[in-house]
């Protein structure tokens, strides 16, 4: 795919929606960050239901410790993963307040050293809470940047990079939300609902999804 293509792709994905974000609900960059911690192999929208029931009263690290890890664990018991989810969340209350005075720290080493913190979710944070025009790249974005010809890759970290090398700078830092979306809504996993993709004909697809 050339650069012409890819450029007329994000400028359609931002006429289409111009202030793309995540569909996590979050009050704080610390919410966004347990929300994000809490979405692996989860829907957002299951991370929504459950964050709803103890983010108003104990959205913060100290928040979350006084609730201590049984409340935690039975808070988040409808989201896969829980019980390991919920040691993490805990410890990472911990070391936000022992080492970062209880705030999220915008840097990646630091975000990485978190307990359940990968690339993916410390990329969500920097992007999000802080602007840095990182691309996440989960099951959706993987799908999208292989399948459309945005930037193929093996895995997700090649993916990343060819990702943030080939986006045009004024594009990147919404890209990750427009292409994750596009995946969740409109580029799905079994069959692609082509026909009603506002970028079909800049695909490089081979096999679309015909008009019914």
């Amino acid at each position: 795919m050339n650069k012409e293509k890819r450029t007329e792709i994000f400028s359609r994905f931002q006429a289409a929606n111009p202030h793309p974000t995540t569909e996590l609900e979050y009050d704080s960059t610390f919410q966004l960050l347990i929300a994000v911690l809490l979405s692996a192999q989860a829907t957002d929208r299951s991370v929504n239901l459950a964050t709803r029931g103890f983010f108003p009263g104990h959205g913060t690290p100290q928040g979350l410790l006084d609730m201590g890890l049984e409340q935690v664990t039975e808070a988040i018991k409808t989201i896969g993963l829980y019980r390991t989810k919920a040691k993490n969340v805990i410890r990472t209350c911990e070391i936000l307040i022992e080492q970062h005075n209880g705030e999220v720290p915008d840097d990646r080493a630091a975000l990485e050293a978190l307990p359940g913190v990968g690339r993916k979710t410390a990329n969500v944070v920097l992007n999000t809470a802080f602007g840095h025009p990182t691309i996440a790249v989960d099951t959706h974005i993987f799908r999208v940047a292989n399948r459309t010809g945005i930037a193929p890759g093996k895995n997700v970290v090649e993916v990343e990079r060819r990702l943030e090398r080939l986006i045009p700078k004024q594009f990147l830092q919404d890209a990750h939300h427009w292409m994750i979306l596009h995946g969740r809504y409109v580029c799905v996993a079994r069959t692609p609902k082509c026909p009603q993709c506002g970028i079909a004909d800049l695909c490089e697809y081979k096999q679309k999804t015909p008009l019914k």
